[in-house]
Parts: structure tokens; C-alpha cells; sequence
């Protein structure tokens, strides 16, 4: 395990960014936009995943990755519903990978914490707890535990495992800037799933912290069934 940062740097108070990853294009929705532009509650999906980052600190920086053709999209929209939260756009990769590389050149913050934005609920207390635990130990990562019997498949059979040695991850992940910066030099490998993974790949060890089972990801119709359901 390598040595994540000196005591100095412990106390300072320390700047934090939102990197916040909507690229997602809609094709299990079946959608003609995709689903960070959805409606929940009168206004888009990703409103509500910024306005969480925004209610935990309103000085933090907010960095949006968003694909090309859609970045006029969203700020047309950002008129029409009078989303008045201050965020800079950045461009998008072609992979979740490369989004969140180009968003870090522009990260400012000595934290950065990288969330899905079709996770509209998350809450502020997750939001802290990840930042706070970052700044001590280098890396915060939320999982819950699964509530269902799993098993294992292979081509002709399958088997049942213990899931109390599974967890499910969410996001958001948090990291030391110097961290999640090193781990976003390497190249692209399509087997690395998410940031925690990319940091376990340079060495260093994840922090777990306890997720949210409200915290979820709208990917599919039911989700978004769910979804109107919490926002009231």
C-alpha cells in the first residue's frame, strides 16, 4: 500500500470538485434524448444530480461531461427551466474513461468526487461523508449489500456463492486530486469498470464507506417509475 499523504496536508482545508459523468445515451429507455434529460418532477433528470453537489456546498465546483452533440441540448435547457446552478460543460470522451480524463484537466479541486448523473439521489449526507473520508484516507467508494441469493454461471452449470462477500459500488467515488489524476494517466483497458478500480490498478487501497439503497441509477422504465415515486 502506498503512503496516501502527509499530516500537513491532512489539516489543510481542502477545495473540492463534483466531476459529474452524463453521457449515457438512452438505449435500454428507448428513448429519442437520453436519460439525463428526462423530466422528474418538472425539470431534467441531471438538475437534480447537480442540485445535490450544489446543497452540500454551493462554492464547490461542478464539472458536467456531457457528449458533443448534446452539450447545446443541455444549455438550451438550462434556459428553458431556469437552472440557474453555476457548472462548467466539458466535453465527453468516446468512452466513460476518456470523459472523465478530459474533465480532469479542468478540476481545481484538492478532492474530486466522480458521480453517475442519472443518480439524482444521493444524498448530501453520502456526499459528505465521501469527501471527508477521502481527505483521511485517500479514496472513499460507497457499496450496499445485496439483499438477494447469487450464483455464479458458466456455459453449462452454476453455483450458488456467499453474497455476504459481494457488495454493490455506487457512486460517488471521491479521491485525493494527486490520486485519481495518477490513476487517469494510464491508458484506456476495457475490463477497468469504474474509478475505484482504475485507483486499485496503481496500487493504491479503496476505502469503503456504506452507500445509500435510495441512491439509485436510472437506467431502465422501472427505474424512472421509482424515480417519480421518490422525488415526491
Amino acid at each position: 500500500m502506498k503512503v496516501v499523504i502527509d499530516s500537513l496536508f491532512l489539516i489543510q482545508k481542502m477545495s473540492k470538485t463534483a466531476i459529474i459523468t452524463a453521457g449515457g445515451i438512452g438505449k435500454r429507455m428507448g428513448l429519442k434524448v437520453p436519460k439525463q434529460f428526462m423530466l422528474l418532477n418538472g425539470k431534467p433528470l441531471l438538475y437534480w444530480t447537480i442540485e445535490k453537489f450544489y446543497k452540500f456546498d454551493s462554492k464547490m465546483q461542478i464539472l458536467v461531461s456531457l457528449p458533443k452533440e448534446w452539450i447545446k441540448f443541455w444549455e438550451d435547457s438550462c434556459e428553458e427551466y431556469q437552472i440557474r446552478i453555476p457548472h462548467k460543460l466539458v466535453e465527453g470522451g468516446t468512452e466513460r474513461f476518456h470523459s472523465i480524463q478530459n474533465a480532469l484537466q479542468f478540476a481545481t479541486g484538492d478532492l474530486i468526487a466522480i458521480h453517475d448523473g442519472v443518480r439524482p439521489f444521493v444524498s448530501v449526507n453520502l456526499i459528505q461523508n465521501g469527501f471527508e473520508t477521502a481527505k483521511l484516507k485517500g479514496s472513499a467508494v460507497p457499496v450496499v449489500e445485496l439483499k438477494e441469493s447469487i450464483r455464479t454461471v458458466s456455459e453449462n452449470s452454476s453455483k450458488a456463492v456467499e453474497r455476504n462477500n459481494f457488495r454493490i459500488v455506487q457512486t460517488p467515488q471521491t479521491f485525493q486530486k494527486e490520486i485519481i489524476a495518477q490513476a487517469y494517466q494510464q491508458d484506456f483497458n476495457s475490463s477497468i469498470t469504474d474509478d475505484a478500480c482504475l485507483v486499485e490498478s496503481i496500487g493504491y487501497e479503496i476505502q469503503l464507506i456504506p452507500g445509500e439503497d435510495q441512491n439509485i441509477k436510472i437506467t431502465t422504465p422501472i427505474d424512472i417509475k421509482l424515480a417519480e415515486i421518490l422525488i415526491k
